[in-house]
């Protein structure tokens, strides 16, 4: 019998043929957009079937075509950065939306990193129904990245696919310099899918993260800022929880104290809705969060396809940063410099003469010099409200004896004005010097607490401008005043004291019966300038530290060198002899003090 032998040819013929048929039943394997298509088809057909479950399958269906994107996903849970010399953004795969913002230039006041997006704390969202009425949020849906560059910028495209040629799409656009990142939302081949009928929801949401020391100073900074297609600004209140609905909305800010994340839009949003809730403890020093900050926007399809430009702004509230952006959008808007003058003040005066001397000085310097500046131009309107309180000092031992004189208040009150009326002096006149400087009073309140210069400058003890110089720490806390002793307020409070009584001793009359009490005032606005600035940027304790001690010496300047009392007394005692013709005014106040006075007469004979 024959032995048979091992056939070796034969054996790797069939392993070849086993390997031609695998590599055939690979390649005819169907991929994953074939089966999501195929689902998507069988649940079509098994609703053809059934007319009752129409609606839902081909809900489903929409589902499914958004499904699509989700299989191609080469990243499903990953980030993609994109970042330039200023800012570093890392995107999200899931949701295409900002899961960090960094700005690379700059540190908490804890010397950490600043994130004004981290933790979750942000959301850029669409929320839409499709045609079948089943509602999406792009935040469940997984974006494929691509990044590409042209013409030195970063391009970062986002889609989720929904077929070979229909996809919806963020595309990112970051410069290689600059706070300023494009946005563009737009869709490709889903008419048959948007509903034209219900407007696709943009939502856009922050919870404000702390950067500065003082929670309630910066929480005091914080709100929304919208600014209308008209170019008029709305400020939320800044305060509590507010919200209202707005139309032709251009952009809406979310200012924090020094930093800001805007939302712009080429083309004015419709409408919007947006929300502020207060979320911080002011009490506490453990805050992470000041406002929970939030916006919705209607966007609505243009020939069935989403097509929206927008730009986000992450950055510091910088006025000299912003105004690089304010051909187009007028960023700077979103400062809170002051309405009318206070604000032309400002923009015009103020913050040109701060930029100038910071080229050459510290900032603390800055401030003084600042200060002496304004003074000095006002040391005019200073001099004229010091003569006019001169005067009245010398006046006040004739008003005595009128006051004795006389018991009734309108009587007095006749007198006096004659006694004035012959003198040459307004009683008026002291007022009007103190009304001109109010505006640059308000104007410095506003530029002071909003300079971004200031952030974290030392000048002596105060280890940051921009926040309180606490030099004591309190055990508890005083309601409206803290747990710390800021020293800047304490010496503005003390030289605010002194200014006023050196002013009393100048104006004070003797107190008429049914007037209040003047020199309350004298205790009143220092203990309201300590407890109200203690908790305030040290570089606005600072400049009014400095603005009352310079007054002081002027004042003592003009009164020992400049003005002679024994002059004005003079003066006056000449201005008396002199024939006085009245005026049309002070023969108005004659006839109406007249016709008082026998009214009340009148009224006591009955």
């Amino acid at each position: 019998m024959e032995e048979k032998k091992f056939d070796v040819k034969s054996i790797i013929g069939f392993v070849l043929i086993f390997i031609l048929l695998l590599w055939v039943m690979n390649n005819n394997r169907p991929t994953q957009e074939e089966l999501a298509k195929r689902k998507a088809e069988q649940e079509q057909a098994a609703a053809a079937k059934n007319p009752q479950n129409n609606t839902a399958t081909a809900a489903t269906a929409d589902l499914g075509a958004f499904a699509y994107g989700n299989a191609q996903a080469t990243a499903k849970d990953g980030v993609t950065v994109i970042e330039n010399k200023d800012v570093k953004l890392t995107i999200n795969n899931k949701g295409g939306d900002l899961k960090e913002v960094l700005l690379k230039q700059f540190k908490t006041y804890e010397s950490m990193p600043v994130y004004l997006i981290k933790d979750k704390n942000a959301i850029f969202a669409l929320n839409f129904k499709t045609t079948q009425g089943q509602e999406l949020n792009t935040q469940q849906l997984y974006f494929e990245p691509s990044l590409s560059q042209k013409d030195g910028k970063q391009l970062l495209s986002m889609k989720v696919k929904t077929g070979e040629n229909s996809y919806l799409e963020y595309v990112y656009t970051l410069p290689a310099e600059g706070y300023m990142v494009d946005v563009a939302v737009r869709s490709q081949g889903l008419s048959g899918v948007l509903n034209s009928q219900n407007p696709i929801e943009l939502v856009w949401g922050l919870k404000a993260r702390r950067m500065e020391k003082s929670v309630t100073y910066e929480n005091r900074y914080t709100q929304s800022t919208i600014r209308y297609a008209d170019d008029k600004i709305n400020r939320m209140s800044q305060g509590g929880n507010s919200g209202t609905k707005e139309e032709q909305v251009s952009w809406v800010a979310y200012k924090q104290h020094l930093f800001t994340s805007v939302l712009i839009s080429d083309s004015a949003f419709a409408n919007g809705d947006f929300l502020s809730y207060n979320i911080a403890n002011e009490e506490s020093k453990d805050v992470k969060y000041t406002k929970n900050l939030k916006s919705t926007f209607p966007l609505k399809t243009k020939g069935g396809e989403l097509s929206e430009s927008l730009h986000f702004y992450f950055g510091p509230s910088d006025y000299n940063v912003l105004k690089q952006y304010n051909d187009k959008y007028e960023l700077t808007e979103l400062i809170p410099l002051g309405w009318g003058i206070f604000g032309w003040l400002n923009k015009w005066l103020f913050i040109p003469l701060y930029n100038f001397l910071a080229n050459y000085f510290s900032v603390g310097l800055v401030i003084i010099l600042m200060t002496i500046i304004v003074r000095l131009l006002l040391s005019p309107i200073v001099y004229k409200s010091y003569v006019s309180q001169a005067k009245m000092k010398v006046l006040r031992p004739e008003i005595e004896e009128i006051n004795k004189k006389y018991e009734e208040p309108m009587k007095r009150q006749q007198e006096t004005m004659a006694l004035y009326s012959k003198a040459g002096v307004n009683p008026m006149s002291g007022c009007i010097p103190a009304l001109l400087q109010l505006p640059v009073f308000l104007a410095l309140f506003n530029f002071f607490p909003t300079e971004f210069g200031l952030r974290q400058k030392s000048f002596l003890w105060a280890e940051d401008l921009s926040s309180y110089d606490a030099i004591f720490e309190l055990p508890f806390s005083i309601p409206f005043y803290g747990s710390h002793v800021s020293l800047f307020p304490l010496l503005a409070s003390v030289a605010i004291f002194i200014y006023s009584l050196m002013t009393m001793a100048q104006t004070v009359q003797p107190q008429q019966p049914g007037m209040p009490n003047m020199k309350f005032l004298i205790y009143l606005s220092p203990v309201m300038m300590l407890f109200f600035f203690n908790n305030y940027a040290s570089g606005l304790s600072l400049y009014y530290f400095v603005s009352n001690l310079l007054t002081i010496l002027i004042m003592l300047a003009i009164k020992h060198w400049i003005l002679d009392e024994k002059k004005i007394h003079a003066q006056i005692q000449e201005n008396k002899m002199k024939p006085k013709k009245e005026s049309k005014f002070q023969a108005k106040m004659r006839e109406m003090m007249e016709q008082a006075e026998a009214q009340r007469k009148a009224q006591q004979r009955k």
